[in-house]
């Protein structure tokens, strides 16, 4: 009898061992996680964040009121009204986009012919109040602005895969 109780001390022993060695394997091993607000961990060209309205480099903007991100959109967040310009174009007059509704398919990104509706990389945009989520126009555009060189970035890194 002493000698299964021995054995089975042993094996216990070496058992704890084993333990103790991966404990501290990993006690030493970098961390997985991050600090969070002061830390920023990478994003994927293709992260879709929020909403933003692009400019051609001469400063026009890039939305041609073709309304393909309108009526692609399932949740029917986006709304639209345009006018002809005097040189025969068309733009928009109202680009309303309502984020409470939003699902973030990003079917509004793949429909636009000319890049000019993006969800960019932004993340951070939590707001106190429900009206702060409604975007129109000026709200998209400062966005594209403000994001465009990741935004474009990000559009050359994905263009292998579209």
């Amino acid at each position: 009898m002493t000698r299964i109780v021995q054995f089975i001390k042993a094996a216990f022993f070496l058992e704890f061992i084993k333990a103790f060695f991966l404990a501290m394997k990993y006690f030493f091993a970098p961390k997985a996680t991050i600090n969070y607000p002061f830390e920023k961990g990478p994003l994927s060209p293709r992260f879709r964040g929020e909403h933003a309205l692009r400019r051609y480099p001469n400063g026009e903007e890039r939305c041609i009121a073709c309304k393909l991100c309108e009526a692609i959109c399932p949740a029917q967040a986006i709304v639209i009204e345009a006018e002809p310009r005097e040189d025969g174009s068309r733009r928009t007059t109202r680009y309303d986009i309502d984020m409470t509704k939003c699902i973030y398919c990003g079917l509004c990104q793949e429909a636009c012919p000319v890049d000019a509706i993006v969800e960019g990389p932004n993340f951070e945009y939590a707001t106190e109040t429900r009206e702060e989520l409604f975007y129109d126009k000026d709200r998209l555009l400062a966005n594209g602005d403000r994001w465009e060189r990741e935004i474009a970035m990000n559009l050359k890194k994905d263009a292998p895969y579209r």
